[in-house]
């Protein structure tokens, strides 16, 4: 970074989230750290992309782009938990999906991820290994600013337990199958 400060070349950390639908939609998430100047100049490059927002200096969009795969990993763990009870319970997972809709719990992880784990359909669109990767990170970055954050952590080992087991390439949502697996002790 001070080389390129030295050289007088502007530059800006973007990180994207929305996937491949994103991208091909240019509805992306775009978390941007750097100048406002610099942003200012780019934004119109990065909204035919999707829709950038400046969210601190340079190395803001990375710990933003964390957070969002905090919440994404976080939450993927809360409707294998949510489907698993269901099944567990009688209740039809399938309808207690459609019932949250528009409520408060209701998500594209919900409906998306959620449909996935009814289906017992892993096919990767995010892969377990990759996202074990990015808690790794997470919980690296939270390090550096002597931060816990034991959740993450939770879920973090119980992405390693399925990449161990041979799940890395199926998808993230394949986290369900690790909260099964705990049940059927």
């Amino acid at each position: 970074m001070l080389v390129l400060k030295s050289k007088k070349i502007n530059y800006l950390d973007a990180p994207v989230s929305g996937g491949t639908i994103g991208a091909e939609e240019a509805s992306l998430a775009i978390m941007v750290g750097g100048e406002q100047d610099v942003f200012n100049k780019a934004s119109e490059i990065l909204k035919t992309m999707g829709n950038p927002t400046l969210v601190g200096p340079i190395g803001s969009g990375q710990v933003s782009k964390l957070a969002n795969q905090i919440i994404v990993g976080l939450t993927i763990g809360a409707v294998a938990e949510a489907v698993t009870l269901c099944e567990k319970a009688g209740a039809d997972p399938v309808k207690m999906i459609s019932a949250l809709s528009g409520g408060w719990a209701d998500s594209k992880i919900l409906q998306t991820h959620g449909k996935r784990m009814v289906d017992k359909d892993f096919s990767p669109k995010g892969k377990t290994s990759t996202h074990l990767k990015d808690m790794n990170n997470i919980l690296d970055c939270a390090n550096n600013f002597n931060t816990h954050l034991p959740i993450s952590n939770l879920v973090k080992e119980m992405y390693k337990t399925l990449v161990e087991n041979g799940h890395g390439n199926k998808d993230h949502s394949s986290l369900y199958m690790e909260i099964e697996r705990m049940n059927k002790k």
